[in-house]
This record gives C-alpha cells, structure tokens and sequence, in this order.
C-alpha cells in the first residue's frame, strides 16, 4: 500500500514486516526515529520483539550478537560515532558469522562535530566483513532489508548486513513508499532458522581464541563468504522483483549510460541529484551518464567493468575522504582496480563532507573536470576558510 512517509519510519516498518525477536539499540541523531518507532511498536503490541533498553551503541550490538548467537532474528540501526563506538562488535559479529541486519543513518564523524550526512561512517568499516547496501530514496532503503535479511541468513552466507541511507537527506524527508503486507512479507522472508546457535543441551563456542594456526583460515572464510553473497544478494533481489514489482538484481544501476563518453559513480541519495543533473547535461549534447553502485560490499566488479567498458572517463563522486591516499576517495579505489586493465582513466572527487549541499552545478562542474583529466581533488572548498 502506497503511504507518504518519514524515511525512518519506512524503515522502521520494513523491521517491523521482517518480523525480529530482538531489537536493541541507543539513540543517536540522525537515527533516533527508526528506534523510537520500534520501541512505540513494541509497546503498543504491533511488533512481538524484545526490546532491549541499554546505555550505549556498544552494549546494543553486543546485546544483538549474544541475542544472534541464542538464535534470534535481531536489528539494530546506527550512525557516526555511534558506529564508531561498535567497533570492536562488529568485527566480532562478522567473526563469528551471526546474519545480524543494522541500519545505518550515514553521517559524518568527528571531530569537529557534526550531525550532518557524508558516508565516513559506514566507509570506514568496509573490511569488517559486512554487507553494505546503499539505498538511494525511501523505497529502496525499505525494500533493502528485507533482501539483507534474506541473503544474510542464507546459510551459503551467514555474514551480517549494513543498509545505509543518508542521514536527514533520507531519515527525516517524507517520501510516498510501497509498504507491502505482512503476508506478502512472510511469503519472501521465511522464519529465521538459525544454522546454529548456544543451546545447554548441545554446547558449542563462538569466538573462541584463536592461534596462529586458525585466525587465518577464519578471516579467509569470512571473505569467501563475502565472495558467495555477490549471488545471493542478486538471486534476493530478483525474487522480490518477482514478488513486488521492484527488481534489485543487479548490483549496480545505469541510467543514460549506454552511449556515454563520461560516467558518474556515486553511492546513495546523490544519484537522484546526480540523474537531473544529466538530463541537463545531455540537453546541451553532452554524453553522460551514471552509475548507481547499490552495494559496496560485495563490491561488483565485474559489473562495474561491464558498465563502463565503453566510456572514455571516469568520475567518482565520493561522500567520504581516503586520508593520506592519491585517490582521494575508497568508492574510487574500488572502482579503478575493476577497469584496470581497460585503462579508462578514473578520477576521484571529494565534497558534500558534513552535510554540504551537493548541487548540480557540483556535477556539471566534476564532468568537465574528468574530461580535462583534472587529477583527483576536492570540490564545493570554501577557501577562504582555509
């Protein structure tokens, strides 16, 4: 059913349709909605949860791991600092394979303090073993844990997921969604069935100390893992095409890419700002397009090279900052090494940082760099507060 919604409270509702037995979480801006939509669920009897009350993001993943491991369905939702502060668990939560689904609300991380959106937070975790999903309006952050979930407790997987949409530009606008039912719901996501889990009666560990002699062989099966969720994700999100109408099979998004001489990759709510943009640019005969990256882990190489075989530049609009590298931004890392042997020259440019508006001029202006073969920098720079 099609309702206008805040972008938190889709999500909270797509939580609520995957039906967890475990919810705990510590509010942080801009997150705070989602949970707080979750806790009035809990307590007015729509959502049949726990919901666990605790006194900080550490606690709330450490409590979503042990609720993961007893063999509960869980979420949680954070962001920045937040995120920050779970680092420790989320590296233990990949470890020990536990398909726990988080939404993170992106935003920038201190310090200077700020509680405006970039992608540092998630960005910065990218070798922690998670899925990460980026969901570029309301409709496609919702529809996105319900595929997470799927392909997270698919036991060719068993690695937890991040869908991350961008904080306020995302959490805090009211968007018309297609929420669907929960029987539609149901018939997609079956009941968690844990692979394993703690029971007294057939005990087992998780996250035992490991020697020189295993740690290795465990980091290995968590990228194998990773390596087999690339088909998973895609097998998910075309049975829920199938299902409802939206088909989130690929990976990756062109649009007006085709016939382009430059291409545009960006990650999130920027790909909306990013499609005017070319439709102006391609008014004044200008061959451009973009390429919508929907996950970065597993990042899509294969895809991203297909795409761009036939470009002439690259531009790689990056919402975080690769400190101390030549490419300015990891999204731009990723991408270079997946058409390298192409040679197409792939240029990473930095702004929007802490909430900075990211306008069209912003991307006509990123284009005429890529074409010039500008080497990779900021944009949008005040310098006369430098």
């Amino acid at each position: 059913m099609l309702q206008i919604m805040e972008g938190s409270h889709a999500v909270a509702e797509a939580v609520k349709l995957s039906r967890p037995q475990v919810v705990s979480a510590y509010p942080i801006t801009p997150q705070t909605h989602i949970v707080e939509r979750l806790a009035e669920m809990v307590a007015d009897g729509d959502l049949n949860a726990d919901y666990i009350c605790v006194e900080s993001e550490f606690s709330a993943l450490s409590s979503c791991l042990g609720a993961s491991a007893a063999g509960s369905r869980v979420y949680s939702a954070t962001t920045s600092q937040g995120l920050a502060f779970m680092t420790e668990v989320v590296f233990n939560v990949a470890g020990m394979r536990l398909p726990i689904v988080m939404t993170i609300a992106n935003r920038s991380l201190g310090a200077p303090l700020s509680i405006w959106n970039d992608q540092q937070d998630s960005i910065f975790l990218r070798d922690s073993g998670w899925m990460q999903l980026y969901a570029e309006d309301a409709q496609e952050a919702t529809d996105l844990h319900f595929i997470a979930y799927k392909a997270a407790e698919n036991y060719d997987v068993l690695l937890p997921a991040f869908v991350c949409f961008d904080g306020f530009i995302l959490t805090h606008t009211f968007e018309p969604v297609d929420v669907p039912t929960q029987e539609e719901v149901d018939a997609y996501l079956p009941a968690f069935k844990p692979y394993q889990r703690l029971d007294a009666k057939n005990p087992i560990s998780f996250g035992m100390y490991a020697t020189p002699d295993y740690y290795q062989e465990f980091r290995y099966e968590i990228n194998a893992a990773m390596t087999r969720a690339d088909k998973v994700l895609r097998e998910a999100g075309a049975e829920f095409g199938e299902m409802f109408g939206r088909d989130y099979s690929g990976l990756v998004e062109s649009y007006r890419l085709d016939d382009a001489d430059t291409a545009i990759v960006a990650l999130g709510s920027v790909c909306g700002t990013i499609k005017d943009a070319v439709d102006e640019m391609r008014d004044d005969g200008k061959k451009v397009g973009l390429l919508k990256l929907r996950s970065f882990r597993p990042f899509p190489a294969e895809d991203v090279k297909k795409a761009l075989a036939g470009v002439s530049n690259v531009a790689v609009l990056e919402k975080n900052l690769n400190i101390g590298s030549r490419m300015l931004g990891a999204v731009g890392l990723e991408v270079k090494d997946a058409v390298y042997s192409s040679g197409i020259p792939v240029h990473s440019y930095v702004g929007g940082l802490g909430g900075r508006d990211i306008r069209k001029k912003d991307i006509k202006m990123i284009t005429e760099w890529a074409e010039k073969g500008k080497d990779d920098c900021f944009f949008g720079l005040r310098e006369e507060v430098l």
